[in-house]
């Protein structure tokens, strides 16, 4: 444990060591890169744009471009519906919109396969 290594910048851990060019948490399992520190978020906000290169931002309405299963159902979200108030956020994977589709509920989707409107 060397005492000039910041800590873990997702759970605020001091025990963090280097592996190679990483630093490692080994309470959380975070790794991130010891020469960026804490530039990404210095950086400002990440832009996400949709299937056609349009920038989205909160509270936009897009519609989706390819027809999407619905995990864990039989359904299915169909081409060209509407998606109001949309929050962008950080998700799992790729998923970057989280959402209220009518008649579906709660979901978070992937800005590649929507369109501003």
């Amino acid at each position: 444990m060397n005492e000039t290594l910041p800590p873990c910048p997702e759970c605020s851990s001091v025990y963090t060591y280097e592996m190679g060019a990483l630093l490692v948490c080994p309470e959380c399992g975070h790794e991130w890169s010891a020469a960026a520190g804490e530039a990404p978020e210095e950086a400002g906000p990440r832009v996400i744009k949709d299937a056609v290169g349009n920038v989205l931002a909160d509270g936009d309405t897009v519609t989706v471009v390819k027809d999407l299963k619905i995990k864990g159902s039989s359904g299915v979200i169909k081409v060209g519906t509407k998606v109001r108030g949309i929050r962008l956020m950080d998700g799992v994977g790729d998923h970057d919109i989280d959402c209220k589709v009518d008649g579906v509920g709660p979901m978070q989707l992937k800005s590649s396969v929507v369109k501003k409107v």
